[in-house]
């Protein structure tokens, strides 16, 4: 998938090579449209709408294969940090004062943090909240019992019959 801008000055969408993956995600094309429409507005450097900065995100979300349109957001907001955090790496090399030094140090610290909880934030989500409990290590009292092993049981609720 890719974006260009024409002569007119019209935006147009190109489906080539494997966009397949940004499809899958949703199973209404409405949406896949808006984001892309979205991501195109976020422009770069002043600009109001920017291909390079449009279709180095869709490749990263094409690239991640996102399953279902809550991953799909969830990496389209992932590109746009990324592509706020860059800018002020950028601005943060040019700065001549230190209150502006201070305030972009800031700002990029926030959205460094922030893309990396969007990824914890994915990693979970794609986990289906499975957790793995490991007990490295137990005290057995005088006269008590312990189980060492893979236990697998139910937890508590009703039982069918």
């Amino acid at each position: 998938m890719s974006l260009n801008m024409t002569e007119q000055g019209t935006l147009k969408v190109s489906l080539e090579g494997d966009w397949a993956s940004l499809a899958i995600g949703t199973k209404d094309l409405k949406v896949l449209h808006g984001l892309v429409m979205q991501l195109a507005l976020l422009g770069e450097g002043g600009q109001r709408i920017s291909e390079t900065a449009t279709n180095q995100a869709l490749a990263f979300m094409s690239e991640m294969k996102p399953r279902d349109a809550a991953e799909l957001f969830l990496l389209a907001q992932m590109a746009s940090i990324h592509q706020a955090t860059m800018m002020l790496s950028r601005r943060l090399n040019h700065v001549e004062t230190i209150p502006q030094q201070d305030a972009a140090e800031r700002a990029l610290n926030k959205l460094a943090r922030t893309f990396a909880g969007q990824m914890e934030a994915l990693k979970r989500y794609r986990s289906k909240g499975h957790q793995t409990v490991r007990v490295e290590r137990v005290t057995v009292q005088s006269g008590g019992q312990a189980v060492v092993g893979t236990i697998a049981a139910r937890g508590r609720g009703e039982v069918e019959s």
